[in-house]
């Protein structure tokens, strides 16, 4: 067997400190390393051109590796003061935003003509839309509860209860929350150092990680921009619950919220995986209400704590209407037609669709259950006609549907992050539609779609990108396809 070439620049491990020197997509920063060997690059995540950090290599191949940031040791020149909390879910809230849209609009283009082999992308381009909140835009937070924290003068971790998020690289520690990260409810984060301080004083153990035992788990808060109610789950294990009463802790959140509580849930997760709704466990409603409502684009929609919704709901207005925009684009394909909503979720495409549109029958498919039910409630509240919800695998219900081939003129697809299965990217190319509009919040498996569908005939008309999360390198692309 012939021996693999052994890496001359980093080991897996090692520790290094890096100039990031340029951006790649998905909020990579560039290194170089130089030495009599050559150049090696190395991808840093979250990172910015400008700035000096410390990384752990977490993979290193022969031509490049991957690292994991720990550290940012120097700033770069574009970053501003900001006057929020530096949390890890926000990397970029120090870079002016017309340089976080220039990164984000650079690399995704390129993304299409390296995968998706579009060579003129930037003559495709509609536009770049911006975020109508560029802070406090989020409508669901989950703060993790954690028994080792992070002091920030000694530079290391420490016994302490604290509530926030993981610091940085790490899964065992927690960081405390102080003050508003700039990202959700103002008030709501001022106050979480009172709500930390009462959960301590109950003597309760927070969740210790690395030993998978505690009482306090999570803290999980949805927001509703159209009636300002917060709606509350805390999440802890079974252990010591008796000794904690849910109600008083209900009272202390209307002492602090005032009418602002819509409900307050409470979730026993006893499961020793990180994840906040268990799949044994219970969720129990003790104060109040266990739903919120919120508006899109005229229409209400009913959102529990499980429930699937749009995490900055002021910007998916945009993106829904440059989705209705391209489908509405071609009116005589979908008027007295039927337009197939693939992934749709909890149907709000569809029914903005159908409430735009004359005559039109609307079949949305999607593998989770419980997404197809709250669609089939919303679409009765907003009385919304000519919608079909199927809860099955999207391949699976092409195989099971033929009456569907040929008689398509439009479909909208929405899919998960890892993109659309080859097989069931397949079946829908055979179903022969005209135009497909296709939405992702993963450009990269959707240019490697691209290449497929392009293959199959279908070309690109126009590609526009959504800012859904300023300061972070997400972005949403909507791509309409024509044959």
């Amino acid at each position: 067997m012939p021996r693999r070439e052994r890496n001359k620049f980093v080991k897996r491990g090692q520790v290094i400190e890096i100039l990031i020197e340029d951006y790649a997509f998905g909020g990579k920063g560039i290194g170089r390393i130089r030495n009599k060997h050559g150049e090696f690059v190395v991808f840093v995540p979250n990172t910015l051109p400008g700035q000096l950090v410390k990384a752990q290599v977490k993979k290193a191949s022969k031509k490049y590796a991957e690292c994991k940031l720990f550290e940012v040791l120097k700033s770069s020149d574009d970053e501003i003061d900001s006057p929020y909390q530096d949390i890890p879910g926000a990397p970029y809230i120090k870079l002016p935003l017309e340089k976080q849209h220039e990164y984000k609009k650079q690399s995704t283009l390129q993304l299409f003509k390296r995968i998706g082999k579009v060579a003129d992308i930037e003559d495709k381009f509609d536009e770049f839309i911006n975020s109508p909140n560029t802070f406090h835009y989020r409508n669901k937070m989950e703060y993790g509860f954690s028994a080792i924290g992070y002091n920030h003068e000694l530079k290391t971790d420490v016994d302490e209860f604290t509530l926030g998020f993981k610091k940085r690289g790490t899964w065992w520690c927690g960081d405390n929350l102080n003050n508003d990260s700039g990202l959700f409810d103002a008030e709501l984060e001022n106050n979480l150092k009172n709500i930390r301080a009462y959960c301590q004083n109950t003597g309760l153990a927070p969740w210790h990680a690395p030993k998978k035992e505690g009482f306090f788990r999570y803290f999980v808060v949805r927001k509703s921009y159209k009636t300002n109610k917060l709606l509350f789950n805390l999440v802890t294990t079974s252990y010591d619950l008796p000794k904690f009463s849910l109600n008083k802790f209900a009272e202390y959140l209307t002492e602090l919220f005032g009418n602002r509580v819509a409900g307050f849930l409470h979730t026993i997760n006893d499961e020793i995986g990180d994840r906040t709704i268990a799949t044994t466990g219970s969720i129990k409603l003790i104060y109040g209400e266990d739903k919120i409502v919120e508006e899109l684009l005229g229409l209400n929609f009913e959102i529990s704590m499980k429930s699937f919704f749009q995490t900055n709901p002021k910007s998916a207005e945009k993106l829904y209407s440059k989705v209705v925009e391209y489908v509405l684009e071609k009116q005589e394909a979908v008027d007295n037609s039927v337009v197939l909503d693939l992934f749709c979720g909890t149907g709000t495409i569809g029914q903005i669709i159908a409430n735009k549109a004359n005559n039109t029958k609307i079949v949305g498919v999607d593998i989770v259950a419980s997404a197809i039910e709250d669609a089939k409630e919303n679409a009765k509240r907003n009385n919304i006609e000519g919608l079909k919800f199927y809860a099955a695998d999207v391949g699976k219900f092409l195989t099971e549907h033929p009456e569907y081939k040929n008689k398509i003129r439009t479909i909208v697809l929405d899919p998960a992050r890892a993109g659309i299965a080859p097989k069931t990217l397949k079946k829908i190319i055979n179903l022969n539609a005209e135009r497909l509009v296709y939405v992702s919040c993963n450009p990269a498996t959707q240019a490697r779609d691209t290449e497929q569908l392009m293959q199959s005939g279908y070309q690109i008309k126009k590609i526009s990108l959504v800012d859904q999360f300023p300061h972070t390198a997400h972005i949403e692309t909507v791509v309409l396809f024509e044959k």
